[in-house]
């Protein structure tokens, strides 16, 4: 029994100590968010602040020139729901198609997604940039969301793994009832995999919140600007960057991040685990 105890101590001594670890650049950017600008740096092996600085909070709320926070954090919502539906369904769909349907080619197009994994983003930025201003999208979040209305490789192999853990059996049960491919995708194999479009629901939002690429090529007006958008435009090379502010709004942008992984962290680990068994 003293051994087991020792060893048990031992573990969770571990764990904490890694956990802290790796929760510390969190707590020092919340305690950054409470110190003045210019001494954020000086003074970083300080954790605690001396003086605590709430302006900072006020400040960066104030957002940048007629333009308050709280408009990237509605553009950024905006943006996130739009993509996040679209990539959700979208990919859902596809994913149906490939674990239920059988049409010639099958295998060589799953094939081909998959090489679309693999292949870098950055590859296709001016390809699809070009493609945009043919279309006369930019200056607008057409090119951002309507993509993600196409299927996201990653989503579509996520839930093809979670389709074919269903038997067969329901598919032919509900086409004796009469259910046709739509009624037994939407009626039967949709509320199934309810986990993994959770999972995927997850991911595209921290995916889509976090972006920066995408508003920096296509969004030009301030007034369209995303979160991660307004957070660089508090950093200047050329004057004096307010680093309390962006601090500041760092911890802000951080709320709706967290909030999303608490309420639903469950999903996250019955999708990832779940996707990988086959029935």
């Amino acid at each position: 029994m003293r051994s087991k105890s020792l060893k048990s101590f031992l573990y969770y001594a571990i764990v904490t100590v890694l956990a802290l670890i790796m929760i510390y650049p969190v707590l020092w950017l919340f305690m950054s968010s409470f110190k003045p600008s210019d001494t954020i740096f000086v003074t970083s092996d300080r954790l605690i602040p001396s003086p605590w600085i709430w302006d900072n909070y006020k400040i960066g709320w104030e957002g940048i020139g007629e333009n308050s926070f709280g408009v990237f954090i509605k553009n950024t919502l905006v943006i996130v729901v739009l993509s996040t539906f679209g990539a959700v369904l979208s990919s859902a769909f596809v994913a149906f198609g490939f674990a239920r349907l059988k049409f010639f080619g099958s295998t060589f197009w799953f094939a081909m997604m998959m090489m679309v994994l693999m292949l870098p983003s950055d590859v296709t930025l001016i390809p699809q940039y070009i493609i945009f201003s043919k279309l006369h999208w930019l200056s607008s979040i057409k090119p951002i969301v309507i993509p993600q209305y196409f299927g996201v490789p990653f989503f579509v192999f996520l839930i093809i793994q979670f389709i074919r853990t269903i038997p067969y059996d329901m598919d032919e049960a509900a086409t004796i009832d009469g259910c046709g491919k739509f009624r037994l995708f939407f009626r039967i194999i949709l509320p199934m995999v309810a986990p993994a479009l959770a999972t995927a629901s997850i991911f595209s939002f921290y995916w889509r919140w976090e972006d920066l690429l995408g508003p920096v090529l296509y969004l030009n007006k301030p007034s369209m600007y995303t979160v991660s958008m307004a957070l660089k435009m508090y950093l200047d090379s050329e004057t004096v960057s307010n680093w309390g502010a962006m601090f500041a709004m760092s911890v802000v942008s951080l709320v709706p991040v967290l909030a999303v992984f608490f309420m639903f962290q469950r999903y996250i680990v019955e999708g990832i685990s779940t996707s990988g068994l086959k029935g």
